[in-house]
């Protein structure tokens, strides 16, 4: 706790390293140091902003949170039932129990849904994963996650391709949001919309935030979009913050 305020996330000295290889025999030549030496806190409710030019580390760096990147070094601890662990240490259960507490949007809402799919299937397959077995109960969830981003339920059987860019990254918070998450970690999640339709989507997730109290790990290239959403903002260059 820092004041009244309850750290929820820390990262210490996190290094995510991918190997060089040459020849053959696929011999270790050097490291792209995409994540070198990196340590942060972010505190429950707020918005921490990591901005940098692209190919900095950013979205590495919020992979590798998530253990999506399989990191080199260094330690991320999270609030497990009010005790700060290591998410290298999860077993299977404090890890499935954090893949549903710590959730993230990514870049493209048109490769985040798949095309074949209609949007119960994408919104249904996270619920049966993570144990909602009754239908009703999982229909009673998409409804009312599809009416936080202001997509009408009657959409449910639409495909992506039926939807605009902006409608498909509603479609994908409303999915990051059903198991309700505690931290969205959120990779450029209007870099690839329209200028107009990015305030749309930034305004629904600041009025997401305070309805849920939600803490926002938010990466962009944008320094405006960045200091429009976050409380505190790390700049990041080469894999370091500056």
């Amino acid at each position: 706790m820092t004041g009244d305020k309850k750290v929820i996330l820390k990262v210490e000295n996190l290094r995510t390293w991918f190997p060089v290889t040459k020849g053959m025999f696929k011999k270790v030549v050097g490291h792209v140091k995409a994540v070198d030496d990196v340590s942060m806190e972010i505190y429950q409710g707020e918005t921490l902003g990591i901005v940098g030019e692209s190919g900095c580390g950013k979205s590495t760096f919020g992979t590798s949170v998530m253990r999506l990147d399989k990191i080199t070094a260094g330690k991320v601890w999270f609030d497990y039932e009010g005790e700060f662990k290591d998410i290298a240490q999860f077993n299977a259960k404090e890890m499935f129990e954090f893949r549903k507490k710590v959730q993230m949007v990514f870049q493209d809402p048109y490769s985040a849904l798949n095309p074949q799919k209609n949007i119960y299937t994408s919104l249904e397959e996270p619920l049966k994963t993570h144990g909602y077995d009754s239908v009703e109960e999982r229909e009673e969830i998409m409804r009312r996650v599809l009416k936080l981003v202001n997509i009408p339920s009657e959409y449910l059987m639409r495909y992506p391709h039926e939807f605009s860019g902006g409608q498909r990254q509603r479609i994908c918070i409303a999915r990051a949001l059903e198991v309700m998450p505690e931290v969205l970690i959120c990779d450029e999640p209007v870099s690839a919309l329209d200028v107009s339709i990015q305030a749309q989507v930034l305004n629904l997730m600041k009025e997401i935030q305070q309805e849920m109290n939600l803490t926002y790990l938010f990466i962009a290239h944008d320094l405006s979009v960045v200091q429009y959403m976050s409380d505190r903002i790390m700049v990041m260059y080469l894999g370091n913050i500056v």
